[in-house]
């Protein structure tokens, strides 16, 4: 409806001639859209940016519900209906639509086509014409006292296997009508879901159409701008040249000149931290020294303390400790010979100041820029003269491409948006009182189904098997009771809900068939485009083309979100390789840039008399042995007072002078006193110590290679500064001209692929027409056909219903009458007489 709204309001709005535009220009839109990747070979390619694709809103999906009822329903549908879309008949009527009442032929061909509609609507008329009737007359029948009226029920041998069966068949079928009353609920709301969803999915699907409309000009822009970038990227890059040309040549001298300045670096390094290392050492073994004279000094008294002791008369066999005596001594001096040739050798290289040669390359290294920037001043000048002349040509596809048409549609659209808000709150209205409608036919429904569970639970429920009828209890009379009252329901509303079925079966099955089918599978566009269903639809000649376009095929290709340059044909009214030609101004920039020079000086790493100094730290670093240290340290860490401490508290032991036992006692104590103070004292500085000789030695063991590495590093870089700076420089200049050059390439291959292949790729209008075609017929006529479907479901299954609660209320009901089975005797307590119903 919204769509036939839309399309009404076009028609008020304008002839024609404007709607064969909105359709150029909706087209045209398409084609302008997606971007190529830029083909970047050089460092700083200047390729323009991908295309912004304009931000379109999602439209809302299919509920699960409605779909899995729409496989039930359009099974049936094309079973009542399964001729093909009748595109000739349509074509007659519109042709001759003035005498199409009087034309029998037509008559006679359309009521053939719609057959199965006209069967189904037999069927419905009869159901309404004979259920009110057969409930009227089995009403009257029952007062009457027949067809089950009379309270009476024969006892028999069977009885028990009758009422299970009518009790199963009744549940089957109350269960059956309770899916289809659920699949009523559900789609009902589907129902009013979707039309509440549309009018918002329908001013979506405008928006999305209004934002395509507006960035078709934008993208338009956005390539010639892009021009307009790259012109501008090229002129920085020239203004540049220096830092960027001199780059280039700067990196193809850092693959032999890091190498050499890296290696300077890390024996700079090592040195210095072999100085460190030395003076570290150094203050170490004096530490070291001067604690080992304090404690020497200790042992001497202690030793000379004991000699007394050993030497006394009265001490016993004192004289055999006396060789023990003897070795109580820390050693001599500790020597630091090797180390004063290693520190003089570190120091004659940290004079040479490798730091300073160092920065003397890099200053060089540094200057690269400015002397590329200085000689080449003019050629840059004119070439920047030259990429203006290159804006001013590739401005020209502004105007070659026509745009002017889009701002007449975005107008249209914008008016039946307009309209579309306005009958909104109608629409919201008018479908609250649907939906209530709806819902009260189910809730009637759902009477029904709850009259015939509760008939079906309380007659169990309140029977027992071997109870008179006539004594049966108010629980089992209830439940044939609610049974009863389901039949009364289904006879008084199942013919006016037919009535409602068969008139949303009409609408909405030939909405399905002859609208919905034929727009899904493309029928329907086929006959848009046959000539003379829609006069002045003539999107070719609008748009000043050769060729006519088909709707169907501009759908096709918008399906496959083609862009408008090839869905409508442009490259028929546009010469895009002309505007986009721009070699000969590029060749003029060529011929300027093989006339300049750019020289660079050569320079000097490392003099002779540097690497022989550096030849000869290597040589001495090669010669240092530390093997003499380290055995004097260890002969100090073997020495262990307490082996003597414990041979003097034997012989204490053997003494019977108290003083002299005292004294030897008080001796070895004094041991083990300076024991403990050479384990708290000596053996830390020995092991920092130790320490220290080991990260000397690591790094003296690393000084030979270092150096050898840099002297070869060094050789090799000179020779390479020597005779590859000119063909370096030369290289690169060729280089970044090729990749100034090769930007305009870039930009014209991005900008006839984008305008070719991606600006205006038309997807949003297929989306468009999908999302129309979505509300109408995935959202609206589906839930509508899934609630006619439900419905007659149910009611169909009434009759069933209704006969398994009639003849199921008799096992439940209180009878007037009995009738005893027993032992298969029957015996009546009533004459026959007698049995009538009163």
């Amino acid at each position: 409806m919204g769509l036939c709204e839309s399309m009404r309001g076009w028609r008020r709005q304008g002839s024609a001639a404007v709607f064969r535009a909105g359709v150029g220009v909706l087209l045209l839109g398409l084609s302008l859209a997606q971007t190529a990747p830029p083909r970047a070979a050089c460092p700083a390619a200047a390729a323009p940016q991908s295309l912004a694709q304009p931000q379109y809103q999602n439209s809302a999906g299919e509920d699960t519900v409605v779909a899995f009822m729409a496989a039930l329903v359009q099974s049936f549908l094309h079973t009542v209906q399964p001729n093909p879309f009748p595109k000739d008949l349509i074509l007659k009527i519109v042709q001759d639509i003035e005498r199409v009442q009087s034309n029998q032929e037509i008559l006679k061909e359309t009521l053939l086509y719609q057959v199965g509609f006209l069967v189904c609507t037999a069927i419905g008329v009869l159901y309404i014409v004979l259920m009110p009737i057969v409930g009227f007359f089995l009403a009257c029948c029952r007062c009457c006292g027949n067809c089950g009226g009379k309270m009476y029920q024969k006892q028999t041998s069977s009885i028990h296997c009758r009422r299970r069966s009518l009790y199963w068949s009744a549940f089957v079928t109350t269960v059956i009508i309770l899916a289809g009353n659920i699949c009523m609920f559900r789609s009902n709301e589907a129902l009013n879901v979707s039309m509440d969803q549309s009018p918002a999915e329908l001013n979506k699907t405008l928006d999305n159409i209004n934002t395509f409309l507006g960035a078709v000009p934008q993208q338009v822009d956005y390539v010639v701008n892009e021009s307009y970038k790259t012109v501008q990227h090229v002129t920085r890059n020239l203004d540049a040249i220096g830092p960027q040309l001199g780059a280039g040549i700067q990196e193809r001298f850092r693959g032999t000149l890091d190498p050499a300045l890296n290696s300077i670096r890390l024996l700079d390094q090592e040195t210095v931290k072999t100085d460190g290392q030395l003076d570290n050492l150094n203050s170490s073994l004096a530490l070291l020294q001067s604690s080992v004279d304090r404690l020497q000094a200790n042992v001497t008294a202690v030793k000379n303390q004991i000699n007394q002791t050993l030497f006394n008369t009265s001490c016993k066999n004192c004289s055999t400790l006396i060789p023990e005596l003897q070795k109580l001594t820390l050693g001599a001096s500790i020597s630091s010979q090797g180390l004063n040739e290693l520190q003089s050798a570190v120091d004659e290289v940290i004079k040479t100041n490798l730091t300073s040669k160092i920065k003397e390359v890099e200053d060089y290294f540094n200057s690269i820029p400015e002397i590329v920037t200085n000689d080449t001043k003019d050629v840059v000048q004119n070439s920047k003269q030259l990429l203006g002349d290159i804006e001013t040509q590739i401005s020209q596809v502004t105007n070659d491409i026509p745009l002017s048409a889009l701002t007449n549609v975005s107008g249209t659209l914008d008016q039946v948006q307009r309209e579309i808000v306005r009958v909104t709150p109608v629409l919201e209205r008018a479908e609250y009182i649907r939906w209530a409608v709806y819902v009260l036919l189910c809730a009637v429904v759902l009477l029904v189904v709850v009259c015939n569970l509760l008939g079906l639970v309380l007659g169990p429920l309140g029977l027992t098997s071997k109870a008179d009828p006539t004594k049966r209890s108010c629980t089992a009379d209830c439940g044939g009771i609610f049974l009863m009252m389901g039949a009364g329901f289904s006879f008084l509303f199942g013919w006016l809900f037919m009535i409602l079925v068969l008139v949303l079966f009409l609408l909405g099955g030939n909405m399905y068939t002859l609208v919905c089918q034929p727009w899904n599978n493309g029928q329907l566009l086929e006959l848009i485009d046959t000539p003379g269903v829609i006069p002045g639809l003539e999107i070719g000649p609008s748009l000043g083309l050769k060729t006519n376009i088909n709707i169907s095929d501009v759908y096709r290709d918008c399906d496959r979100n083609q862009p408008l340059w090839t869905t409508l044909h442009l490259y028929e009214v546009v010469n895009l390789e002309d505007l986009l030609n721009v070699s000969k101004y590029t060749d003029q920039i060529e011929q300027n840039f093989e006339n300049t020079d750019i020289t660079l000086s050569t320079i000097t790493l490392l003099s002779p008399e540097t690497k022989q100094q550096l030849s000869s730290f290597s040589t001495t670093a090669q010669e240092f042995d530390s093997a003499a240290l380290t055995q004097q340290m260890n002969n100090i860490s073997s020495i262990n007072l307490n082996t003597t401490a414990a041979k003097l508290d034997e012989l204490a032991v053997l003494q019977t002078n108290n003083n002299i036992k005292k004294e030897l006692q008080n001796e070895a104590q004094d041991l083990r006193q300076i024991q403990a103070a050479i384990e708290t004292t000596i053996n830390p500085q020995l092991e920092n110590l130790n320490s220290t000789i080991k990260g000397l030695r690591s790094i003296v063991e690393k000084i030979n290679g270092t150096v050898g590495e840099v002297l070869s590093n060094v050789d090799a870089a000179q020779d390479f500064l020597n005779t590859n700076t000119t063909q370096i420089v030369e290289t690169e200049s060729r280089k970044f001209l090729d990749c100034q050059l090769h930007y305009f390439v870039v930009y014209a291959d991005w900008a006839n692929l984008t305008i070719t292949q991606q600006v205006g790729r038309c997807g949003p209008v297929a989306g468009a027409v999908d999302s129309v075609e979505n509300i109408l017929c995935s959202n609206i006529v589906e839930s509508l056909n899934a609630f006619w479907f439900s419905l007659g479901w149910c009611i169909i299954f009434f009759i069933p219903s209704i006969i398994f609660s009639i003849k199921l209320a008799k096992y439940y009901r209180k009878m007037k009458y009995s009738d005893v089975y027993d032992d298969h005797i029957i015996m009546n307590h009533i004459p026959r007489a007698q049995m009538k119903f009163t």
